[in-house]
């Protein structure tokens, strides 16, 4: 759960946005994060990636691990989507950010 009245004197806050910016930042995890749109099982994610299954299970790790994807288990499959919550409150922080900066450079 993220801080939306972020600190940046607070180095936790700052270190939370800045590992948010990092895990994003990954090409492979984008797609992954774009591929769930919609709820999807493992192999939807490995087939249209086109990578070792080791390589997509770590990204998958690390997006849920920063609780970005959510997954759930039907018998033998596992199912990925989106935390919608995590992703909207990443975004509106994200915003509020760079309207400060916005609202600087309009006064100039």
């Amino acid at each position: 759960m993220i801080n939306l009245n972020c600190d940046f004197n607070n180095k936790n806050d700052l270190k939370n946005v800045a590992s948010f910016l990092k895990i994003i930042s990954e090409e492979n995890r984008l797609k992954i994060l774009h591929i769930l749109k919609e709820e999807v099982c493992v192999y939807v994610i490995l087939k249209k990636l086109n990578m070792a299954q080791n390589l997509v299970s770590h990204h998958l790790k690390v997006l849920k691990d920063f609780e970005l994807i959510k997954s759930r288990k039907e018998g033998q499959r596992v199912y990925y989507s989106i935390n919608k919550k995590e992703i909207n409150d990443y975004t509106l922080l994200l915003n509020k950010i760079l309207k400060q900066y916005e609202s600087k450079s309009e006064s100039h």
